[in-house]
């Protein structure tokens, strides 16, 4: 919607309808879940920049009357008839420390209005289309540019993704399966009033909730509310029927503004992170260059979720932990913002009971199913192997069949029928009739192999990816990497274990990411592959700086054996301290590392994008300098018992004591200020990735390797040049206080050497998800035959086959069915 300005006049009233109503401040803001911020400042008149619908939010928590909402409403001096679109949205969320001027503000479009009356047997296809509310708006802050160019370029990248994903999943190969649906039952809607934000005393018109795929953007544009639920069936074509209605949103020749984002939300806890900040975490790992800040220290995607510039299109309610789907529900209903829910009918009822009230404001459909008229139009036509009876009769090899079904004539077509109503099951049942030679779906009615619809089902889901790995090579411009995965046994015993690891937990994850892949390995493993990994790291650089250095001439000739002997105990006590620091991690869940969202740039790439280079540094510079303390001690204990072992002559147990202590408080703080400069300063001059680095799964990955490579050249010379320095800055300070120190050069380059080689490498293959992912997912697991030693090309090739699909940065099993089932079979 359009801004506007209120004057000190409509201050006083605001004013006095609150007092009216005998509300604090306070009060008001918990009421209408406006910011106390902004309701001060619309009282004092100091208001320069909000929206209409924070008005009309205001007005509904006070209870005003039409004529005391239009004196409130009256500055935009539009007509009457323009003046109420959509429900009232909430202020931007400000952070305590800015002010409201520093808020994100940018054009907000809601819902537009609701369309003329169709004529009583018009299908929602042919709904006239609605006028749109969307007046042109000059930016009011330099972030409204920002974010209009933020969301445009959004739109364009969201529309390529589900373009490319929607000809992967095959969905107009031949044709669409038809999609209907119809009104969902009254108890899962609001009130028809409330749907069409009604006055008190308004009559509400009928709504128009039948039709077809064609048909979804239409009557999503004739809800007033902008907020629809979508429910159905498992299998029944939500998610296709999502993406249509993405797509036809934005194939407008402008970018629709708020622009339509799908965000799968089974993984979401109402409990511990608010809607806002999960859409904003999806939006980042999707889109890493909204990691980009904006003046007031906000990220591009959390403005643009405040500035409600997005559409939330939040699939997968039902895959919500059971227990938290009730909590899930009541915090949607806190909010107004237009958005469109997706769920199986059964499980959205159960929410609805348990929160005592559907998703407030909100219309509702229901996909039907598929009737045999729809199998028989589609079902032949994807069988392109006709040429089975004889001299080529063109006889389909589902003919049979449907005539079967036609009659339902026995307890056996009847069941096939009630299977083959979604159109997931319809997929699964032409992956393996149509596509594959040799089978023939009569076997279907075999009622003595399938006894009942389930049996049927599990059938379906059991043959799909045997049959996808048996059929002929898929057609690839990559010269097909991936084909060498043709055993069906071993694609599903890889992939039965993805599943498994996706339903650790309290519910089933959907997301398969490849950060995420070793985090469901049990502690004490990813600690123990901590140890072996830093000790590795540490061994090599020890042994291959104390050979440079003897091959120079700059270092002490001691025997082969006594180098490996160094270099292990060296690597044994770091790779210790490491484990000791990843343990810790984990006890306070800090240790599943995220792909990397930022690059490094000389630039002042923070002044320009509203980050806060101080507090950027203090924050990273604390959290290193504990980690490097701790290798830091690791190392002391290396030097003292290679003291205690080359020294040939008696100490007291009270020197030996001194000596340890005082080497351990040196090297700590050594090589944890070293740390903490070193990557304090690094943060920054890190900027955000550019818009095409997460276009795929396998693009993050490469931008990653890319930049993990990147940060350990980095890292290497930045290290071993901070170990130098801040050795002679420490020894400087402590010199007398702990006796006589000695820092000579060449044993501060050797050491700066070796803890700049062997720390950055177990660093970055620690403590960066790269580096996890090389280690656990293309080392570890492929050792213990749980996944192959080219996991990429595996996954890749799964995504090629249809196995898996692509939501953005992750990827998805083809349906939760499936992954439950070959979850199961991995168990059993």
């Amino acid at each position: 919607m359009g801004h506007t300005h209120p004057d000190p006049g409509h201050g006083a009233l605001l004013r006095r309808l609150r007092k009216r109503a005998r509300l604090t401040q306070e009060q008001l803001a918990e009421r209408s879940t406006v910011s106390v911020r902004t309701i001060r400042r619309l009282e004092t008149g100091r208001s320069t920049d909000h929206r209409l619908r924070t008005l009309h939010l205001l007005a509904d928590a006070l209870g005003v009357g039409t004529e005391e909402r239009r004196q409130l409403t009256d500055t935009l001096e539009r007509a009457p008839e323009d003046a109420v679109v959509g429900p009232p949205e909430p202020a931007p969320s400000v952070p305590a420390s800015e002010s409201p001027e520093a808020a994100p503000v940018a054009p907000a479009v809601g819902p537009p209005e609701p369309a003329p009356a169709a004529p009583p047997d018009a299908p929602a296809s042919e709904l006239p289309e609605p006028a749109s509310a969307a007046p042109v708006v000059q930016p009011a802050t330099p972030s409204a540019g920002v974010l209009a160019d933020a969301a445009a370029s959004l739109a364009r990248e969201v529309r390529r993704r589900w373009q490319r994903e929607e000809g992967h999943r095959r969905v107009h190969d031949p044709f669409p399966l038809p999609v209907r649906w119809q009104p969902a039952p009254a108890g899962l809607m609001d009130r028809p009033e409330n749907i069409q934000r009604l006055q008190p005393g308004d009559t509400p018109r009928a709504l128009r909730l039948s039709g077809d795929l064609r048909g979804v953007v239409a009557a999503y544009r004739s809800i007033a509310s902008g907020r629809l639920v979508i429910l159905g069936r498992a299998g029944s074509g939500k998610s296709v029927l999502a993406i249509k209605f993405v797509l036809d949103l934005l194939a407008a020749p402008t970018a629709p503004v708020p622009v339509p984002v799908i965000f799968s939300i089974g993984a979401w806890d109402p409990t511990t992170t608010t809607l806002r900040d999960f859409l904003a975490g999806l939006l980042l790992r999707d889109h890493p260059h909204l990691a980009r800040r904006i003046p007031g220290g906000s990220t591009l995607a959390a403005a643009l979720v405040d500035a409600d510039l997005i559409l939330p299109v939040l699939d997968g309610f039902d895959e919500i932990a059971e227990a938290l789907r009730a909590a899930a529900l009541e915090t949607l209903n806190a909010t107004s913002c237009p958005l469109v829910l997706t769920s199986r009918r059964d499980e959205y009822a159960r929410a609805v009971r348990a929160a005592h009230a559907p998703l407030v404001w909100a219309a509702g459909i229901e996909l039907t199913d598929l009737g045999v008229e729809d199998l028989a139009a589609y079902l032949p036509r994807t069988d392109r192997l006709v040429a089975r009876g004889g001299e080529g009769d063109g006889t389909g090899v589902w003919d049979a069949v449907l005539e079967r079904l036609r009659a339902r004539d026995t307890a056996a077509s009847t069941r096939l029928a009630e299977v083959l109503r979604t159109p997931l099951m319809v997929i699964l049942a032409r992956t393996m009739y149509s596509e594959a030679p040799g089978r023939e779906p009569e076997e279907l009615l075999d009622t003595a192999r399938f006894p009942t619809a389930g049996h049927l089902e599990e059938h379906l889901l059991a043959g799909f990816v045997p049959a996808v790995y048996r059929r002929r090579a898929l057609e690839r411009a990559d010269g097909g990497r991936g084909q060498r995965y043709r055993d069906p046994d071993q694609a599903l015993r890889w992939l039965g274990y993805l599943a498994h690891s996706l339903s650790q937990g309290t519910h089933d994850q959907r997301d398969l990411a490849w950060w995420r892949i070793g985090q469901n390995l049990r502690t004490a493993t990813r600690v123990l592959l901590t140890v072996l990994v830093s000790t590795g790291c540490m061994a090599a650089a020890t042994l291959l700086v104390q050979g440079v250095a003897a091959a120079s001439g700059h270092g002490e000739p001691i025997g082969w054996g006594a180098s490996v002997s160094y270099a292990l105990l060296v690597g044994v006590c770091s790779g210790t301290a490491f484990g000791i620091t990843y343990a810790a991690l984990t006890v306070v869940g800090r240790t599943a590392a995220v792909p990397s969202r930022v690059r490094l740039r000389l630039s002042a790439a923070g002044r320009r994008t509203g980050r806060r280079p101080v507090r950027t540094f203090l924050t990273r510079f604390g959290f290193m300098l504990l980690g490097g303390s701790v290798l830091g001690v690791g190392y002391s204990w290396s030097v003292a018992l290679m003291s205690v072992l080359k020294i040939d002559y008696a100490l007291s147990r009270t020197e030996l004591m001194t000596i340890v202590l005082i080497n351990t408080l040196l090297y700590g703080l050594i090589i944890g200020l070293t740390a903490g400069l070193v990557f304090g300063t690094l943060a920054v001059f890190e900027s955000p990735m550019d818009i095409t680095a997460a276009a795929t799964p396998i693009r993050l990955l490469s931008v990653n390797r890319t930049a993990a490579g990147r940060q350990l050249l980095v890292l290497v010379p930045a290290l071993g040049l901070g170990v130098v320095l801040c050795g002679y800055a420490v020894v400087f300070l402590f010199q007398g206080l702990l006796g006589t120190l000695l820092w000579p050069l060449r044993g501060a380059v050797l050491l700066g050497a070796t803890g700049g080689l062997g720390g950055a490498a177990a660093y970055v293959l620690v403590f960066t998800a790269w580096g996890q992912w090389l280690t656990v997912s293309r080392v570890w697991l492929p050792m213990t035959r749980r996944l192959p030693w080219d996991t990429v090309a595996f996954l890749e090739d799964a995504y090629q086959r249809g196995v898996l699909r692509q939501a953005g940065a992750v990827y998805q099993f083809r349906h939760i069915r499936l992954q439950r089932h070959l979850a199961r079979t991995y168990r059993e």
